[in-house]
């Protein structure tokens, strides 16, 4: 690798392009729409995204539209499927308990979700579409090198992500500060209210980029995000979802999308 941060890059598995409207939802397509299609969609001809907007380069708003790489993939599964893209912007908490879903605000929630057996408990999940790591990100010149070096210190982390818990399970001395979204904890970290925050790799990165901070250390946790779904009555979206995501990736889309966002 060239640099530090291509080899972090590079650890990270899998990924990635633009919210706009997709496809004219064709009544023949074997993924149809509505109610002719099994798939419960909450309006016909369309599929409905409910995500945690921003936490970039998963979902973010650029010149007025939703993209990133969960957007992006979102995009040209709805278009697989014959269906236009509708994204509404919910919270991280009411998306991962399943709430927004069971109450029928959504079809799918792409938002950077990890796989969890408790949230399986409430969710029905896609294939997994992304490999994950943890991180901490700090002030360049910290004397925080190390998640034992967080004893003590403030934390920032994100309410109802497995970040929070990673963090409450490993770092138990320190003083976790809980933010509704990664917005308020850069913000945070910005205006030195809190020492570090501990998050998915991938965004911590996006930060190094926007100010003088720097990872001080990965994460490793065998952490998967998949695409969750109503955890009854979702078999057939489900199975249509993995079908797309299973197309990208044999068509090399997958990795054109990946690399738009992850390559170095």
């Amino acid at each position: 690798m060239l640099s530090k941060k291509s080899a972090m890059l590079a650890a990270l598995a899998a990924g990635a392009l633009a919210l706009s409207a997709c496809g004219g939802g064709s009544d023949d397509a074997a993924s149809g729409s509505g109610e002719d299609s099994g798939l419960n969609l909450v309006a016909e001809g369309s599929l409905t995204v409910c995500s945690d907007i921003p936490y970039p380069p998963f979902e973010f708003e650029e010149n007025g539209e939703y993209t990133g790489f969960d957007m992006d993939l979102m995009k040209e599964i709805a278009s697989g499927m014959d269906l236009e893209l509708a994204v509404q912007d919910v919270g991280f908490d009411g998306l991962q308990s399943g709430a927004v879903l069971a109450a029928g605000q959504c079809d799918i929630g792409a938002s950077a979700v990890t796989i969890t057996e408790e949230r399986k408990a409430n969710l029905a999940f896609s294939d997994p579409y992304y490999d994950s790591l943890q991180s901490i990100l700090v002030p360049e010149g910290s004397d925080i090198a190390s998640i034992e070096d967080l004893a003590g210190k403030q934390v920032g982390v994100q309410q109802g992500t497995t970040g929070a818990t990673y963090a409450a399970e490993k770092a138990p001395e320190a003083e976790l500060v809980q933010f509704p979204s990664d917005a308020e904890m850069y913000a945070a970290i910005q205006a030195g209210n809190v020492d570090a925050l501990l998050q998915d790799l991938p965004v911590n990165l996006g930060h190094t980029e926007e100010g003088a901070f720097t990872i001080a250390e990965e994460l490793p946790t065998d952490e998967q995000y998949g695409f969750i779904m109503s955890k009854e009555g979702s078999e057939e979206l489900v199975a249509a979802v993995n079908e797309q995501l299973t197309a990208l990736r044999d068509s090399g889309r997958y990795q054109e999308i990946y690399d738009s966002y992850f390559a170095e």
